[in-house]
């Protein structure tokens, strides 16, 4: 049996929130624009996963409850940038069980002033014991000394990353969903202000609000547009915070992924990976083999991603179009199926094979959880 995706939707990304806005149906707006978009109703779906920072008090049985679902199989995550992948295998799984028929995916966050100020202060333990006495905000601190140290061992510039920036405004700009859709030079990148050095303004993913869905179902027989799910893997490995931060968890299951897919990454025509930095972006790359082991990193970056050669988050990734919460984990998924079911728009490109990565869950220095994704267009 092969599990396809049908449908995709995402409430609008807003950086300045309303007051009074609630996650639960900014989330569920996602999930009836995917419905919609799949061609099916809230009675069709039973089966469902949400992942929020801000849901709370309220947990998936509350939200699926207020969306009038009636469920035989329901799931919350809680691992960030990893999410969307996790959900996904599980649910994969789900209908080659026969536990459930048509899931919808949901994930999405409230992410105003005070939210983002409270989550990356009390993200977890780790976090809130110590490193939110230390004299920093958030992550970026962390995200600057892991590419220094990405730079020294890739022998990489500041304009390499600005190259990835730059590249992903670009696709941003055929992007009405994104929230910067501006142009951005090498003079914009290199002097906008340090926010942790050497990480300046664009270098850091911007909090918004919004949300992201997709509808999944076994595979149709009609020529119903849809992205066939060929291979989905998870890694949750602690060991990472013992090593240099350059390698995530990909590494270790991005050999089964691609087996299990049935191609190499030579194959892919379009890489949607978690973007929170531009460092993260060449290590989930090279992790997931995109970046050929005897290439240059550099000579790799100008030749193929700031060409847009290989297009790398066509959506114009986080960088450009937002982070939504628990949502980031959601956003390259989605366009990925917008991509391979030809709905991308202007930015749409020529593509058969995608791959998608997640990343994240920061415990005192570097994310512990990763997942990829295959997808293959169906013909």
């Amino acid at each position: 049996m092969t599990v396809s995706i049908v449908g995709t939707g995402q409430s609008p990304y807003t950086r300045h929130v309303r007051a009074g806005t609630d996650t639960s149906r900014v989330i569920a707006r996602a999930v009836q624009d995917a419905l919609f978009d799949a061609g099916l109703r809230p009675a069709d779906v039973d089966g469902f996963a949400v992942s929020s920072f801000t849901m709370g008090p309220d947990h998936a049985i509350d939200l699926a409850w207020r969306m009038g679902l009636r469920l035989s199989w329901l799931m919350q995550d809680t691992n960030g940038g990893a999410s969307a992948g996790g959900m996904l295998q599980h649910a994969v799984r789900a209908i080659e069980a026969g536990d459930a028929s048509v899931i919808v995916l949901a994930a999405g966050d409230v992410m105003d002033g005070a939210a983002f100020a409270h989550l990356v202060a009390n993200y977890n333990r780790a976090t809130k014991e110590h490193l939110a006495p230390l004299p920093m905000r958030g992550p970026n601190g962390l995200f600057a000394m892991l590419t220094i140290r990405q730079m020294e061992a890739l022998g990489l510039t500041r304009e390499d990353y600005g190259h990835i920036a730059i590249a992903q405004r670009r696709w941003a700009a055929e992007n009405p969903g994104a929230v910067y859709r501006g142009p951005l030079t090498m003079d914009d990148y290199l002097n906008a202000p340090l926010v942790a050095e050497p990480l300046g303004r664009y270098d850091c993913v911007p909090p918004v609000t919004g949300a992201d869905a997709v509808v999944l179902i076994a595979d149709p027989r009609d020529g119903t547009a849809r992205a066939r799910v060929l291979s989905v893997r998870s890694s949750y490995n602690s060991d990472q915070q013992a090593g240099d931060g350059l390698a995530t968890g990909l590494r270790s299951c991005a050999e089964a992924g691609w087996e299990e897919a049935g191609i190499g990454p030579a194959e892919v025509d379009l890489a949607c990976v978690y973007d929170d930095y531009p460092s993260m972006v060449v290590a989930q790359l090279a992790d997931l083999g995109m970046i050929p082991a005897l290439e240059d990193t550099s000579a790799f970056i100008r030749r193929r991603i700031y060409t847009r050669e290989l297009p790398v988050n066509t959506s114009g990734g986080q960088l450009s179009a937002g982070q939504a919460g628990a949502a980031g984990g959601m956003h390259g998924l989605v366009e990925a199926s917008r991509q391979l079911m030809g709905l991308a728009g202007p930015r749409q490109v020529p593509a058969r094979h995608a791959v998608v990565s997640g990343y994240g869950m920061v415990l005192y220095r570097f994310g512990a959880c990763a997942s990829m994704t295959v997808l293959e267009a169906a013909e």
